[in-house]
């Protein structure tokens, strides 16, 4: 029997930075997001030897250990490692061999939730092996913790959630724990349009989130007001964008994207460069009417919208600074399990 998952990563479509602590934990975050249908893959391969093997085939990183009940982080698919390590820690897994091998759609640091994602898929893989009755709240939650406590990697909690619950929702965050997922019935031909006009463009640069979202943290630890009031701004965003959504007010969509974009750049240094200046400046005179940094910032994904067609010149605009577009479509089903 082979088992296996996968679950889909998202664009963050308003509220950006309000789901990190300590912010969510004095304020109360809102974020609003949408799984699309690039996705984290897990299989589960039981094997004859005791050996436990992990590879990320996107990643072309491979190793190989003796059955463990533990296995020691050292900063090689230190993911795939620390789902591992909890999973035999709270549910005791047999004690035979087998081959996790794991593969995302999207480059790491790419700003699209990979990293949470993954960690997602890797549980449904393995609560699909033991046959575990965990609900997406119990999913979402568990990831979490392997990630912020476990693995002690910063950042927020809407991938967690997203990955696990799929489709276009607003988040709202209070509290260390606290998190409620509110799905939005969106008419479809809303959705179809927001698809047609946003555009997803990959500044092929990556950067390593953590330490963005540590000065993120840092700046409202240390109660910097103009921080701390950007995050306001953008929650206000989230609820702005949640309205023009579900009302089909979608000529507001770029307006207040292109408000979110000077609200974000405020929150922490790196989060915007020269490049993603540059580049959003050319979108905006191509006929871009708004856009955004997606995820923690600094490269990775940047989205746009483009009304009237205004897609084909924004596209064209790009060309010159060597990302390029990536086709995707929104998707309603989060993570999906399965046995062959």
């Amino acid at each position: 029997m082979i088992y296996r998952s996968k679950a889909p990563l998202r664009i963050g479509l308003a509220g950006g930075g309000t789901d990190v602590s300590p912010y969510s934990d004095l304020y109360g975050g809102a974020i609003l997001n949408a799984t699309v249908n690039l996705y984290a893959y897990a299989n589960i391969e039981p094997l004859e030897e005791r050996v436990i093997i992990l590879q990320a085939l996107d990643r072309k990183e491979e190793q190989r250990f003796e059955w463990a009940d533990s296995l020691q982080l050292d900063g090689t698919l230190d993911l795939l490692k620390g789902v591992y390590n909890r999973m035999q820690k709270d549910y005791h897994l047999p004690a035979t061999g087998f081959r996790l091998s794991t593969f995302v759609d999207a480059p790491a640091g790419s700003g699209l939730g990979t990293s949470s994602t993954l960690v997602v898929a890797i549980i449904g893989a393995f609560s699909e092996m033991l046959r575990l009755p965990l609900g997406e709240y119990d999913m979402a939650h568990l990831a979490f913790e392997i990630e912020r406590k476990d693995l002690k990697m910063a950042g927020g909690r809407q991938d967690q959630y997203a990955a696990t619950f799929g489709g276009v929702n607003f988040m709202e965050f209070s509290g260390e724990d606290k998190v409620i997922v509110n799905p939005l019935r969106i008419k479809q031909q809303y959705l179809f349009e927001l698809e047609n006009n946003l555009l997803l463009y990959y500044t092929s640069t990556s950067r390593e989130s953590a330490a963005i979202i540590e000065k993120q943290s840092r700046n409202v630890t240390d109660k910097k007001e103009h921080s701390i009031e950007a995050m306001h701004q953008l929650k206000h965003q989230a609820q702005r964008m949640k309205e023009v959504l579900l009302k089909g007010k979608l000529h507001e969509i770029g307006e207040i994207l292109d408000f979110g974009f000077q609200q974000k750049r405020r929150m922490a240094e790196g989060i915007s460069n020269g490049l993603m200046e540059d580049i959003y400046e050319s979108a905006k005179k191509a006929g871009a009417t708004g856009g955004k940094i997606s995820g923690a910032g600094g490269g990775g994904f940047m989205i746009f919208y483009c009304p009237n067609l205004t897609k084909y010149a924004v596209t064209e605009a790009l060309s010159k600074f060597g990302g390029f577009f990536k086709h995707y479509q929104f998707t309603d089903h989060g993570l999906t399990s399965w046995s062959i």
